[in-house]
């Protein structure tokens, strides 16, 4: 017997047009805030097309991380692995990129991340080990494993060493002429909503990585494939309900072995990014901790790919508004992070949730209160903006996620009957 979808359930499979309404309003919502917000504060970088383009830099292999996370929970397999998966990824990139060039090197870091998810899908699947637990060994031994190959395979290379591999080439980029210079003259003059359009144009036109475009077609492809396909129903009903999914003919050890699998190579493709666009080459500790963060953006996401894309340019924008131009940018996004939790605490008011219209109206306040009391944000609390950020966002969606019903239980073959 076969899974097919049936013809009732379009409006399940398909995204309301309510919600595709609310994305581009928040979206819009979003850049009016920080245009007004570059206007009064003059702080010109928290717009500019240097601090976008770093965010989508910092955002990308985060989500693709998150995105390997989605396939693994969508078959009920939890990943904690990711970050083992990355570590993987950013190994295989640097020494087949070396050796055979970059798109090589892209695939190898997919077959390096497969290895790791595939240990995690025997793991979990065959033998029902704890997916945490597995997830958690995964990580450990992904780490000693990349440190002893890059000891053996970068060693002796011209600007190798036993941490690090030589130089990269990066992948190619592309430029739209004439759109380019038209938006950076647009960008310098300053005006308001305007010139932060032109820089956000600018992002996409200008100097765009080939490796970001396969890692949106990557995204926006899985939001097609496992909800508008049969094999993504299928897929999607190992973690609901494995049993009814079995009863009804589907493999489903087949199904979560392919999911955990292609989770752990897109978690390689994301440290692919890390290695080739982000840097120019592998070192160890590359990852930084992005597998699990690329997990809290998932969380985030709803489990969805428009979702944990959000989730993953909030992370990388908070972070490249760092590094650009330190205490001042962040002094400025705390304006924005404070009004907005003062705004949600009037929506939660009048939707009748007191206490949690309180806790935001109480944070709201003490970060205006702060904004106003300083001209600079501490270089310490800076550091951790992109994590305090992500915390926040956590805790202001936790009340409206919904993770798949079987997602990290152990299930045996045969348990329908």
């Amino acid at each position: 017997m076969t899974v097919s979808a049936p013809e009732s359930s379009a409006a399940l499979v398909k995204p309301t047009a309510a919600r595709s309404y609310r994305i581009w309003i928040y979206l819009a919502v979003l850049v009016i805030a920080l245009s007004t917000t570059r206007i009064f504060t003059g702080a010109d970088d928290i717009t500019s097309s240097g601090t976008l383009r770093a965010a989508v830099i910092a955002a990308i292999p985060i989500a693709l991380a998150g995105l390997g996370g989605l396939w693994s929970e969508r078959a009920g397999v939890v990943n904690i692995g990711l970050e083992g998966m990355m570590i993987l990824g950013t190994l295989g990139a640097g020494y087949f990129t070396y050796h055979y060039g970059v798109w090589v090197g892209l695939l190898g870091a997919a077959v390096f991340g497969a290895v790791g998810g595939a240990l995690h899908a025997l793991a979990t699947v065959t033998f029902g080990v704890d997916h945490i637990v597995s997830g958690v060994a995964i990580n450990i031994i992904a780490l000693g494993v990349a440190s002893f190959l890059a000891e053996a395979l970068f060693t002796g290379l011209p600007g190798g060493g036993p941490t690090q591999s030589p130089s990269l080439d990066r992948p190619p980029t592309i430029s739209v002429p004439g759109l380019s210079g038209w938006t950076e003259s647009l960008e310098d003059k300053g005006w308001f909503l305007v010139s932060d359009l032109a820089a956000l144009l600018n992002v996409v036109v200008s100097q765009l990585s080939l490796f970001t475009l396969v890692a949106l077609v990557l995204i926006f492809g899985t939001g097609w494939l496992l909800w508008r396909t049969p094999f993504g129903l299928r897929l999607r009903s190992c973690g609901e309900s494995p049993s009814a999914a079995e009863t009804l003919g589907v493999n489903v050890y087949r199904y979560k072995f392919v999911a955990v699998t292609m989770s752990g190579a897109l978690a390689g493709m994301g440290g692919a990014f890390l290695a080739l666009v982000a840097s120019s080459g592998y070192q160890n500790g590359q990852t930084g901790g992005r597998g699990y963060i690329g997990l809290a953006a998932m969380i985030f996401g709803n489990w969805r790919p428009t979702g944990l894309l959000t989730g993953s340019l909030i992370f990388g924008y908070t972070d490249a508004a760092r590094l650009r131009s330190g205490g001042e940018s962040v002094h400025a996004l705390l304006l924005v992070l404070s009004v907005a939790l003062l705004a949600i605490a009037v929506w939660q008011l009048i939707r009748g949730a007191r206490l949690a219209a309180v806790l935001a109206a109480v944070v709201g306040g003490l970060g205006l209160t702060w904004y106003l009391r300083t001209d600079t944000i501490p270089g310490d609390f800076t550091q951790m903006t992109p994590y305090v950020m992500t915390l926040l966002v956590l805790a202001l969606a936790s009340q409206q996620l919904r993770m798949p019903a079987a997602d990290g239980q152990r299930y045996r073959r045969g348990e329908a009957g």
